[in-house]
């Protein structure tokens, strides 16, 4: 749901062993399918480069994906006659949006007053931010790649919800009409807003059909990714739209409420989230490789609201939790030297633990920003909304030293209950040049919620 473009290789009991109760004979292909573009296992040792390189080409093909492949052990044991694939083998394919399309496209979205392009995923990679802003610049509309589960309400967009409500024509560039758009359905966007959409699949285009009928206005199938600098050359030759509209979009995706600035330190030896976060913007600013990996529920929003980086991982719109230690040790190893803050709560602190281990084997330093409220506050918040105080079941945690399960594994840890500590901690954490954990007592406070205007008025 991510939209990562990754293979999945597992190895596999052996084809001559299959239906004789091989060790670990399973249908691996099979279990892994409904949640891939593609699984299969390959039939020998002379298929496996070939399989190799078509899971590749799928997975970064069209919407990128997942692709799981099944290595046989005796495919693997065996010595292979045919030659390694070449180049244009492993090369993605793509269809790209055609130029009277984008042409059409493009004079729709100006003929509107207030027009907005919404882009999957696979358009929030820094190189796709980078696409988007280009044709943003040269169309004036604005562009915003959404990958948040929050959807509507990610924090890191700010007060985006207010403006979704107001446009009357948004172009879905590869981003789904799902459950983060409300489905297309009022207030969250107008009932007489138009709609286009270019998405790699006819299946999603038939869904935003059935979601919203008529007011699917075009429809074209076409790679998003891929068409994003057609579209870009379009809006090179239809008027720009200005700076009115669009000035309004940026300034609402840039509010944080004034009364972030003015948090005082709680007595309790429990710091706000947002004074934890908005302290390790430092780091990141140190350095334009940095990157900031958020992970988790409530804790993680606030990160996302507080925190930017030039290379920006979160748990995508499936909301899984649990990567963040495993996404900040690759991100170190993938850049070495720079800076990198993975944001998570203390629940989530507990899926991975023994990467630290690993990172510290490798010598892939980050610093795992832990905001530890003692219980698994996401599921806190939905039980203390839907059911009530007295009812909260299962959502507490011991306020654990995973400062010292760092250290443990020879990595670098503190323990943090005072908002002034927070960046000299981070400081003493990068500056260690080991896999960190920076231990920090939070309030267990909801995802802020970022309006304007306040609910109600």
């Amino acid at each position: 749901m991510a939209e990562s473009p990754v293979v999945l290789l597992s190895g596999h009991a052996p084809h001559a062993q299959l239906g004789r109760g091989a060790f670990q004979e399973m249908r691996q292909a099979e279990v892994a399918a409904p949640l891939t573009k593609a699984a299969w296992t390959s039939a020998d040792a002379d298929a496996v480069a070939a399989d190799l390189a078509r899971a590749l080409r799928l997975a970064a093909s069209g919407r990128p994906g997942p692709v799981h492949l099944s290595l046989p052990t005796d495919a693997l044991e065996k010595t292979a006659r045919e030659a390694l694939p070449d180049a244009a083998q492993l090369a993605p394919e793509f269809t790209v949006l055609a130029e009277r399309d984008a042409q059409s496209a493009m004079e729709r979205l100006h003929r509107a007053r207030r027009p907005m392009i919404l882009a999957g995923p696979a358009a929030a990679t820094a190189p796709g931010r980078a696409r988007l802003s280009a044709l943003e610049a040269a169309s004036g509309i604005p562009a915003i790649a959404m990958e948040s589960p929050r959807g509507i309400a990610d924090p890191s967009l700010g007060a985006f919800a207010e403006m979704l409500a107001q446009a009357d024509c948004i172009l879905l560039l590869g981003k789904r009409l799902d459950f983060t758009l409300k489905f297309g359905a009022s207030p969250a966007i107008s009932a007489d807003c138009t709609l286009l959409q270019v998405d790699d699949e006819p299946e999603e285009i038939e869904r935003t059909r059935r979601a919203v009928g008529a007011r699917l206005a075009a429809a074209f199938v076409a790679s998003a990714f891929a068409s994003i600098d057609a579209l870009t050359q379009a809006a090179r030759s239809t008027p720009s739209l200005g700076e009115g509209w669009r000035g309004e979009v940026r300034s609402a995706l840039a509010f944080r409420p004034g009364s972030w600035d003015a948090l005082a330190a709680r007595p309790s030896g429990r710091i706000h989230p947002a004074h934890v976060c908005r302290a390790l913007q430092e780091i990141l600013d140190s350095d334009p490789r940095s990157v900031f990996v958020s992970d988790g529920g409530e804790f993680g929003q606030w990160a996302q609201a507080c925190l930017a980086a030039p290379h920006r991982v979160i748990n995508g719109v499936a909301g899984a939790i649990g990567a963040g230690i495993p996404f900040a040790l690759a991100a170190a190893l993938a850049h070495p030297g720079a800076p990198v803050v993975a944001a998570m709560g203390d629940g989530t602190f507990g899926f991975h633990p023994a990467e630290i281990d690993t990172a510290v084997r490798y010598r892939a330093p980050f610093i795992a920003l832990v905001g530890n409220d003692a219980r698994w506050n996401a599921e806190y918040q939905i039980q203390l909304r839907d059911y009530g105080r007295d009812r909260l079941v299962g959502c507490e945690l011991l306020p654990t030293r995973y400062d010292q399960v760092c250290i443990g594994f020879g990595g670098h840890g503190e323990l943090v209950t005072d908002a002034s500590q927070v960046l000299p901690a981070a400081r003493r954490a990068r500056s260690s040049g080991l896999p960190a954990c920076l231990n920090v007592m939070i309030e267990g406070l909801p995802a802020p919620d970022i309006r304007r205007v306040p609910a109600g008025k």
